[in-house]
């Protein structure tokens, strides 16, 4: 075997079990501690779920979808969204192995660029983005408490806040997730309280009884709220390898939908009951409307910006962190800070701009048209190519049978992903069918794919 096989000492034990407990020393490696039982990882995962773009996809079915249509849309998401975290990352949870490592008896070593960058790109960008809504938001604090308006000292302070805390590594994730979820969901009761007790009243006659469609309007809202967590859904053995063993599939898949659930359903039922009533679709402006004194709108407000820090160490560092790993060789820190320095680069205060939002929806609309195809590879490729059985010293052995690129896995992915681009409401569904069907068929006769079959 390759000695220079990332990690590979440590899956054989040569580091102690202390050593791999310590902040921020993370690998990539087959995981053997991990710190998270039952109650820890569905805390991690509630916490990590507080994404700000769920107020808009509320905001976004108002006028199609009655209240009680729009609340069954989220949970039916939502357990959707579970089965298929359960599905992909019972690689990580068994093997303990990450996404980057997972990908690489699907696509090969060389080819695993593509699914990492459909996982990182995207993760850096939405990391920049949230930064400045929650320096945003910070900043709003400041100015109105103490009469301090500056958004860039504000930006810049808050990211190098989440870079020092994504450094700590899942130690570090897991209890900001776990303490951060007390206020998170008390903040989330009270603003859905607030919301109702202001508005309840000029609602529940529209949209309780308004006849909203049960048909492909009402699956495509299924899916939008299905699409904000999709890219986490490629990179679930990131997070599964830290569960403790002993979770079956059933329960497993109640944590990861009772862990989304609360935030998606608290926080798309905010926006669409205070959309439907003033016309606001902004996150902030959607808070604002639903408090009516400064106490209230100050506590909102740190609750934004508390949650994009949950969210981004989470959803946003971790995944772009271990693509560097994998691609560069370096160690979890300095790739935490890399990504960090990266938001930077994405220039978050252009993409808040009115002149940016056509282009930031076609840049969402071309990397989900590969999040579906790339879990149907990586599901088919471990349940009917490797009936869920993976040989380790492959995985890391970059002279191995998988070097290079698994061209049956690219070509499965760009058949999904047309399919996607042309079914853009229930996209993540529809491609699924297609990149499966044809990564399954082009593996079992194609003769160039046949040594990934080992």
């Amino acid at each position: 075997m390759n000695k220079a096989c990332v990690g590979w000492p440590l899956w054989r034990g040569a580091l102690s079990a202390a050593l791999l407990q310590r902040f921020g020393e993370e690998s990539l490696a087959p995981q053997k501690v991990r710190i998270m039982g039952r109650l820890s990882y569905l805390l991690a995962w509630f916490g990590g779920c507080v994404s700000i773009g769920t107020f808009t996809m509320g905001s976004s079915v108002v006028g199609s979808l009655n209240l009680i249509q729009a609340t069954l849309a989220i949970a039916i998401g939502c357990f959707v969204i579970g089965v298929a975290l359960v599905l992909n990352g019972a690689a990580g949870y068994k093997y303990g192995i990450p996404f980057m490592v997972q990908a690489r008896s699907a696509f090969g070593f060389a080819g695993t660029r593509l699914p990492g960058l459909v996982r990182a790109v995207p993760a850096i960008v939405w990391y920049g983005f949230q930064s400045w809504i929650g320096a945003g938001a910070l900043n709003m604090v400041s100015a109105t408490l103490f009469g301090f308006d500056n958004l860039v000292f504000f930006f810049v302070a808050f990211q190098f806040l989440q870079i020092g805390l994504s450094v700590m590594g899942f130690q570090g994730i897991k209890w900001l997730e776990n303490v951060g979820s007390a206020f998170i969901l008390a903040s989330l009761v009270y603003m859905f309280y607030s919301t109702v007790q202001r508005y309840g009243d000029e609602l529940s006659g529209s949209l309780l009884t308004m006849q909203g469609p049960w048909g492909l309007p009402f699956w495509s809202a299924t899916m939008l709220f299905l699409g904000i967590y999709s890219t986490m859904i490629l990179n679930v053995s990131d997070y599964a390898r830290e569960h403790k063993h002993g979770t079956g599939p059933g329960l497993l898949t109640t944590i990861y939908s009772m862990s989304i659930l609360p935030c998606t359903l608290f926080m798309g039922l905010i926006g669409y009951m205070v959309s439907e009533a003033t016309g606001v679709a902004d996150p902030i402006q959607v808070f604002a409307n639903a408090v009516d004194n400064t106490p209230l709108l100050m506590t909102t407000l740190l609750f934004i910006a508390f949650a994009q820090v949950t969210t981004n160490v989470l959803n946003n560092v971790v995944p772009p962190t271990y693509v560097l790993m994998d691609v560069f060789k370096l160690k979890f820190r300095p790739a935490t800070v890399i990504v960090g320095l990266l938001a930077f680069a994405t220039f978050p205060w252009k993409l808040v701009s009115e002149d940016s939002a056509a282009g930031l929806q076609v840049f969402v609309q071309t990397y989900s048209a590969f999040l579906g195809p790339i879990f149907a590879i990586l599901v088919v490729d471990y349940y009917l190519i490797r009936k869920r059985t993976l040989n380790l010293e492959h995985l890391y052995d970059a002279n191995g049978p998988y070097q290079g690129v698994n061209y049956a896995a690219l070509i499965a992915t760009a058949i999904g992903a047309v399919v996607a681009l042309n079914v853009s409401s229930v996209s993540w569904y529809a491609s699924l069918i297609p990149a499966g069907l044809s990564y399954y068929l082009l593996m079992q006769y194609w003769g160039p794919c046949q040594r990934f079959r080992r």
